[in-house]
């Protein structure tokens, strides 16, 4: 049975990484070319390319047009360091930062959408389709968690599409917390059937923005999308708290006097 594009690429990522390391590749190296790589591999040039680019979007290697590819020097990204830590720990404490994090993305995630809408590739296009069917799969009576995860994919896919660098090392570090952001605003809405059609609806007018290079359309749906999730969590959470302060009563509490 032949193994489908995605699953290919990714085997195709771990053999390169293996090559690194067996071949002890330093940063500023080169790698072989995609011809001599596709013949050692024995696959196409283009499944070769697929995985140098998930390879370049992942910081591991830069491709120079009709230069190559060479190994890049390894940094802990300082999104990561920066950001990220020190945001995890204040959502572990108080998950009333995820406010922020929804403010954060509101801010980033037009930007990326818009830039992915003038540049996506043919490629980048084809993945963007893959990432929304396979969360759309997933959104009803699925596990919480796997859409939580497919949800952040297909927008962390956009940040890719955008081709701007800083966007997209910003968007991979708070991963995590997009992750957590997402996961817990599906946990208050996933029961709520009309909300999840609203999100899916959501994301295919994002999706189709940017697959017909609309820049101002993708911005907005963007931002449309994330003003809604903003407004019905902070609406789902006042309505959990209400219910709480209705539990939390005591039993004993005066009857109001019969007429």
């Amino acid at each position: 049975m032949n193994k489908s594009p995605e699953k290919l690429t990714d085997m195709l990522v771990n053999r390169l990484q293996l090559l690194i390391k067996q071949q002890s590749l330093q940063a500023g190296m080169r790698l072989p070319s995609e011809r001599q790589l596709a013949s050692d591999l024995q696959v196409s040039r283009a499944s070769v390319r697929e995985a140098l680019q998930k390879l370049n979007s992942a910081g591991i290697v830069c491709t120079q047009r009709g230069g190559g590819t060479f190994i890049r020097k390894q940094i802990t990204p300082w999104s990561e360091r920066v950001i990220v830590e020190p945001l995890k720990a204040l959502l572990r404490d108080d998950p009333e930062y995820r406010l922020d994090i929804l403010e954060a993305r509101h801010a980033l995630e037009g930007g990326t959408a818009w830039h992915a809408a003038l540049r996506a590739t043919a490629e980048d296009k084809q993945r963007l389709q893959y990432c929304f069917d396979a969360m759309s799969e997933l959104q009803a009576g699925s596990d919480a968690s796997l859409v939580a995860q497919a949800d952040a994919r297909f927008h962390l896919m956009i940040a890719e599409a955008s081709h701007n660098a800083v966007l997209l090392q910003t968007m991979r570090g708070l991963f995590d917390l997009l992750h957590s952001s997402v996961l817990q605003s599906r946990q208050q809405m996933f029961a709520r059937q009309d909300i999840v059609e609203q999100l899916c609806g959501q994301h295919y007018q994002l999706l189709q923005a940017i697959l017909s290079g609309d820049a101002a359309a993708a911005k907005n749906a963007a931002n449309c999308h994330l003003s809604f999730v903003h407004k019905t969590t902070q609406q789902l959470d006042e309505d959990y708290a209400r219910q709480l302060r209705i539990i939390r009563l005591p039993d004993d509490l005066p009857q109001s006097p019969e007429n």
